[in-house]
């Protein structure tokens, strides 16, 4: 039995090999099927990502070259290509290694929440492939279990490292409940498209989207049950607005400080809290000047994220101790399970023996044997088999000077040190 990690991430390998390698939703399930078949994996999970392509396999026997292959043929690279950026981990490294990847400790923002989520999927789509089986089961639900502790016991993921989350979270720790507010995000971008996803995640009253061409700020108000307007509707919608958010690629600010004074004086100078994202300004910086204004500029943000990121890493220490209990504590565990196959084993041999000479037994009674000649040749009978066997072995073991195994002999069979010579041997 070995446990196998195997794959490249986006430490490893450039966008152009990691898009090359990476497989569609639509590929897993045949994927893991052709994986289990062509090579000597007995189970098998695929985790493919934006960042990073791993195979998690349980194989009997090193079976590391055939996976490369198959790995290289299944997506028509070269397997040098792939060896160059590829790592591969075994057995406690194997699990080490997928603990640290559920757990946020291998991404590139360290401590994101996803990947976990991500895992899981792959474990689903394994179990659908019936490419899943014991060990391998096992080592994902120790895995889920590590990384929850992770999560529960340090603060890896608590403070954001994003601009677009931590402008959220800035406007959660002023606005309590968002389910009461209004939001208006201006332009239509990765990155307020990425506000607009943690706004509605934290359920937020209603989003207004405002961009220069409707038909890009509809097609992401759509996403998000959202409205759509031109950036010319923003002095109206300003009134109704408790956050704005900006991220655009004007040149020019699209926010004065007229437009906002007046908007407050409708609003009865309830509170507003602005975020500008953009370089150059999207918000005239005077409008930070007025009383019931919260104005945030995407340095003060890069501030946060940074103070962020140290608390991040300060909570990564733990948590890779965490993970080092977790890896542990699974293989002990599995350790342990061959030790119950050994003993079931060793118990039906036992049963076997035990049944042999109680037959033998009832035939001498059957006989006319005395009973009590029967018992005693019962008792010498079933203790010269139940330890001739572990007796051959053992003068075997002492012949190959194999002191060692006399010692855990001994360990094993509870025996007395004085019931030994191994001491005087050693």
């Amino acid at each position: 039995m070995a446990f196998i990690a195997l794959g490249i991430n986006h430490k490893t390998a450039s966008v152009d090999v990691r898009e090359r390698v990476a497989f569609t939703p639509e590929q897993l399930v045949e994927a893991l099927q052709l994986l289990c078949r062509d090579t000597p994996s007995r189970e098998a999970a695929i985790l493919s990502t934006c960042n990073r392509s791993e195979l998690y396999l349980e194989q009997d026997g090193p079976g590391v070259d055939a996976v490369l292959r198959w790995l290289a043929d299944y997506h028509h690279v070269s397997v040098e290509e792939l060896r160059a950026c590829a790592y591969i981990h075994e057995d406690d490294a194997a699990v080490r290694h997928m603990m640290r990847v559920a757990s946020g400790l291998d991404s590139m923002v360290l401590g994101e929440p996803q990947i976990l989520g991500q895992m899981k999927s792959a474990f689903a789509v394994a179990r659908e492939a019936g490419t899943l089986g014991p060990l391998l089961g096992r080592l994902f639900q120790a895995t889920f279990s590590t990384a929850k502790t992770v999560r529960t016991d340090t603060a890896i993921g608590e403070n954001p490292v994003s601009v677009a989350f931590a402008a959220v979270s800035l406007a959660k720790q002023i606005f309590a409940d968002l389910h009461r507010s209004q939001a208006l995000l201006i332009g239509a971008g990765e990155t307020i498209s990425l506000v607009a996803r943690h706004l509605h995640d934290q359920g937020i009253k209603r989003i207004v989207v405002a961009n220069r061409t409707l038909e890009r700020a509809s097609s992401l108000a759509e996403q998000f049950g959202a409205h759509a307007v031109l950036l010319s509707d923003i002095p109206q919608e300003l009134v109704h607005s408790d956050i704005v958010i900006s991220s655009t690629a004007s040149q020019l600010p699209i926010l004065g400080k007229g437009a906002v004074e007046s908007a407050l004086k409708q609003r009865k100078h309830k509170p507003i809290f602005m975020v500008d994202i953009a370089v150059p300004r999207d918000i005239e910086p005077q409008v930070g000047e007025l009383d019931d204004v919260y104005l945030y500029t995407v340095d003060d943000l890069h501030e946060v994220i940074a103070e962020n990121l140290k608390s991040r890493q300060g909570a990564a220490q733990a948590a890779e101790e965490l993970v080092a209990a977790g890896t542990d504590d699974f293989m002990a565990r599995l350790r342990e399970l061959a030790a119950v196959d050994v003993l079931r084993a060793y118990r039906q041999q036992a049963e076997r023996l035990r049944d042999d000479e109680l037959a033998r037994a009832q035939r001498m009674l059957a006989n006319g044997a005395a009973a009590e000649d029967v018992l005693a040749q019962l008792a010498r009978g079933l203790t010269n088999k139940l330890l001739h066997a572990p007796s051959v072995q053992l003068k075997k073991f002492s012949a190959t000077g194999r002191i060692d195994a006399l010692g855990v002999a001994q360990e094993l069979f509870a025996l007395d040190e004085g019931a030994s010579s191994t001491k005087g041997m050693q």
